[in-house]
């Protein structure tokens, strides 16, 4: 539906420009059952530390919970009620033990011309998180928010505007206070063989710095991917992504700064099997 979220607005760019990309060692492993039940085991290598996480997915009907055991002893669930009283609308209570000051509870609604999320923490003086779009599919403007009732400040408010064409994205973000603009760019060349280009400026004024990183991708065939970037630091990355059987991918990217290549290259690989 459109709009969409906040969070959609520039979501193309960043899926072409930093999704996939990783220079540690991943393996994912799900296994679903036909009453609605998923079982994810999955763990990372980064340098000589390894980090393990165990999910599980329980859906019925309208109805999903979730939940999360890691290597840290932390235990996240989420539970998910779609069409919550109302077309649309969706709920979310989410929930970290052992912080117990973790408890959230979310609110989505997504309507024709408006998409709004708000959020409060379930504590003495919680974060009050709201976000809205509004417009159409084809333009729309946005405003993110957060309040901390503990301080009586206003921790963030941003905003963004998005305009959409049937091969062509472009947004603009105002993140940080006003301090960070964010303007990206996604164009569709091929639609038949996924052929994309992307690219994001990120400009700090009181840093007087800017970013620039530019991406593209390519499908060789219906099963594999290659992407590439690049940005104005030197750094360049590109990665190889095939899907060998339904949902189920092998992805191997590398990073190298192209100022001290014989220092700085790095290869990731991640395993991701699903029956």
């Amino acid at each position: 539906m459109a709009p969409g979220l906040y969070t959609d607005i520039g979501k193309k760019t960043r899926d072409l420009l930093y999704k996939d990309y990783n220079t540690h060692q991943k393996f994912s492993l799900t296994t679903c059952s036909p009453h609605g039940v998923a079982i994810t085991a999955a763990g990372t290598r980064k340098n000589e530390s390894i980090f393990g996480e165990l999910h599980t997915q329980i859906k019925n009907k309208k109805l999903t919970v979730d939940v999360k055991a890691n290597s840290e002893s932390d235990l996240l669930t989420n539970i998910t009620v779609d069409e919550f009283g109302t077309p649309g609308l969706k709920s979310i209570l989410s929930l970290v033990v052992p912080d117990q000051r973790s408890g959230k509870l979310e609110l989505q609604y997504l309507h024709e011309y408006a998409g709004v999320n708000a959020s409060v923490g379930l504590n003495s003086n919680p974060m009050v998180n709201l976000s809205g779009v509004f417009g159409s599919k084809a333009l729309s403007v946005g405003v993110d928010v957060s309040f901390d009732t503990a301080t009586s400040n206003f921790t963030k408010y941003n905003a963004a505007l998005s305009l959409t064409n049937p091969d062509l994205i472009a947004s603009l973000h105002l993140n940080n206070h006003g301090d960070t603009m964010v303007a990206s760019y996604y164009h569709l060349v091929k639609q038949h063989s996924g052929t994309a280009v992307g690219a994001e400026l990120s400009h700090s004024f009181s840093r007087n710095e800017s970013t620039l990183i530019f991406g593209c991708q390519h499908s060789l065939d219906p099963h594999t991917t290659v992407k590439a970037r690049f940005n104005n630091y030197g750094m360049a990355s590109a990665l190889v992504q095939h899907e060998w059987r339904p949902k189920s991918f092998v992805t191997i990217s590398g990073e190298v700064d192209t100022k001290a290549i014989e220092k700085s290259t790095k290869v990731g690989l991640s395993l991701v099997l699903k029956h």
